[in-house]
Formats: C-alpha cells, sequence, structure tokens
C-alpha cells in the first residue's frame, strides 16, 4: 500500500487530568513545567485516577504529525515502540481509528510511553512524561517496503536522544534516499539544536530534504536573529525549510525563494502540538498536489485551531471543503 508519509516517532500516550493543587503539591511537581519520570513515579502518579476513563490520545511529536495528515485525508503510517499492555493497545487502535496504518511488535517488561498533563484550576498545565518502551525503538522495527512505499519519511529530532532510536531513525533515513523517497526532520525542542547542533547541521547537508523548525531553533542553529536571514541560512544546504514563528505565521523556502505564510489570529488556549500540527498540514499538501505556499497555508490555519483548543489533536478536523477553501490562495 503507497503512503504520502511514513513517520518514525515516541510512541507516547497523552493523558489528561483534572487535579486540585492539593493533589498537585501532594505529587511533589513543579507546577505548569515539564518533567521526565520514570516508570515507577509514573506508575505512581496514574494510580490516582482511573485512566481509561481519562481524556487519552496518541501522542509524541510524530505521531501528532501522522494523525494530521491522516486527518486532512493524508494516507499515513507510523512506526513506534509500545509496550505490551492496555496503553499501547489504546495507542495503535487510536491511530488505526485515523486510518493511520501501523504495525509494531510491543515489547515485553516495559510499560507504553506516556505523558500526564495535569491540569489544575487555572488551567495551569504540568507535564509529567515517561519515555517507557519508546526508548527500545530500534533499526529491527524500521520497515523498508513500506518506507519504499511512501513520497515522505518524517522524523522527529526527540529520536537522536537515545542510541538505538537514533540508530533506528538514522536507518530510515538509509533506506529513504536508497528508494529514493525525501526526508523530513524536525528539530524539535531549543534544547535538542543546543546539544546536538553540530549533528543537526550534517543531518540537514546531508539526507535532509525539508527542515521543521521555529524561530528560536533556527536562530540556535545558525547564530543569526533575523527570520528571513537564519531560513536562507539553512535553505543553503537544506532544499526546503519551514519554519515558524508563532502567531506571525511561518516562512517558507523553496527554490531558492521565501515564500512568507501569514499567521491566523485566534484566541490561544493550548500551544502544545502547534508546530506538529503545522508539519501535517505542510506534509499533506506537498504529497497531494498543492503548491508549497497552499500547504504552508494549510498548515498555518491548522496550527491555528489546535491551539485554540485543549489538546494537540483537533477536536474538530477540517472537512474536505475546508480544505478546498483554504487551499484556493
Amino acid at each position: 500500500m503507497n503512503h504520502d508519509v511514513y513517520a518514525v516517532g515516541n510512541a507516547l500516550v497523552d493523558i489528561q487530568a483534572q487535579v486540585s493543587d492539593d493533589l498537585l503539591a501532594k505529587l511533589a511537581f513543579d507546577k505548569g513545567i515539564m518533567t521526565l519520570v520514570d516508570d515507577e513515579r509514573q506508575a505512581g502518579v496514574l494510580a490516582n485516577f482511573d485512566v481509561p476513563t481519562l481524556n487519552r490520545c496518541a501522542g509524541g511529536s510524530a505521531a501528532n504529525t501522522i494523525a494530521a495528515v491522516a486527518d486532512f485525508g493524508g494516507k499515513a503510517s507510523f512506526v513506534g515502540k509500545i509496550g505490551n499492555d492496555e496503553t499501547g493497545q489504546f495507542f495503535t487502535q487510536d491511530l488505526r481509528n485515523l486510518g493511520v496504518t501501523i504495525d509494531v511488535d510491543p515489547l515485553e517488561g516495559n510499560p507504553t510511553g506516556t505523558c500526564a498533563i495535569l491540569i489544575t484550576d487555572d488551567a495551569e498545565r504540568t507535564m509529567l512524561t515517561n519515555l517507557g518502551a519508546s526508548v527500545h525503538l530500534s533499526v529491527d522495527d524500521i520497515d523498508e517496503a513500506a518506507i519504499a512505499a511512501a513520497q515522505y519519511i518524517y522524523i522527529e529530532g526527540y529520536l537522536l536522544t537515545g542510541d538505538t532510536a537514533k540508530a533506528a531513525a538514522y536507518r530510515a533515513m538509509e533506506l529513504a534516499k536508497k528508494n529514493n523517497v525525501k526526508v523530513a526532520f524536525t528539530a524539535s525542542d531549543p534544547f535538542l539544536v543546543n546539544m546536538l547542533r553540530d549533528e543537526i547541521w550534517d543531518l540537514i547537508r546531508g539526507p535532509v530534504d525539508l527542515f521543521f523548525c521555529n524561530e528560536e531553533e533556527a536562530q540556535s542553529l545558525t547564530g543569526l536573529t533575523d527570520p528571513i536571514a537564519c531560513a536562507s541560512k539553512i535553505h543553503e544546504t537544506a532544499e526546503n525549510v519551514a519554519m515558524t514563528l508563532g502567531e506571525k505565521g511561518s516562512i517558507l523556502m523553496h527554490g531558492g525563494e521565501a515564500i512568507p505564510i501569514e499567521g491566523v489570529s485566534v484566541d490561544a488556549i493550548d500551544t502544545t502540538g502547534a508546530g506538529d500540527m503545522y508539519a501535517g498540514g505542510v506534509l499533506y499538501g506537498i504529497t497531494n498536489g498543492l503548491s508549497w505556499k497552499q500547504a504552508g497555508h494549510l498548515g498555518s490555519h491548522a496550527a491555528a485551531r489546535v491551539v485554540a483548543q485543549l489538546g494537540a489533536r483537533l477536536a474538530t478536523p477540517f472537512t474536505k471543503d475546508e480544505v478546498q477553501e483554504l487551499t484556493n490562495v
């Protein structure tokens, strides 16, 4: 089966729970920030809730993006590592319900990765991330036939922080090049760029055909401050660049040309997943016959819609008529 995009990323289930300040204080986490926790600590937190009754969705950066591609009507495939547990079964079924092809072997003895999002009455979000089984993604999980059947593969930068996951990411890129499949890569986080700047530059100069980043990541990467200058510097070696600028929109670089994409004014409630959703709109567009400007326009509106709601998955996906209207630019 042919796919528009084959994504490789951390398989995490986002679990949202409304909590009191008293419970948060009892759990002893710093309010409003993301904390990495181990299996035991996360299990202790989740024991306070009836997890299957909470608001859950398959998450992780690449999974959010591939869900967006599927939501738009694209053909999408995902690979990540899950545990042999109820949470892993939920992750797989959630993506399959969107039409995403996912075929992974569950790992015994490791829980599926989770991100517990604890929301207090003041709308502050405290996030506890346990990578769980996702860190055990390996080269053996990468399917050459699935890659060869795709137009693009999409790799999340977070995979570069673990040895086996990094090897899987590089194997996917190697097989993509072998089969003339385009490679898209997202910087994922400014801290990652600061930590792995030389390695990310090597990827941009090498296998990466489309580089996704935000303004802060681009500034860290290039040492420049002006957005156009940052994007142009990256475009000297990357065939295509998609750089988000928050509420100011984004810049696409293609064929030596800067394509400015306007921002969409909304009342932001939750910025979680905005970059992932933008990437999903762009990837859907360029693999389904849209121009780069049309794809950027779609990505911009998708990002705006997701920040105007809670959660990284669109509560109300775009209809075919809406997609048609948004791409008449």
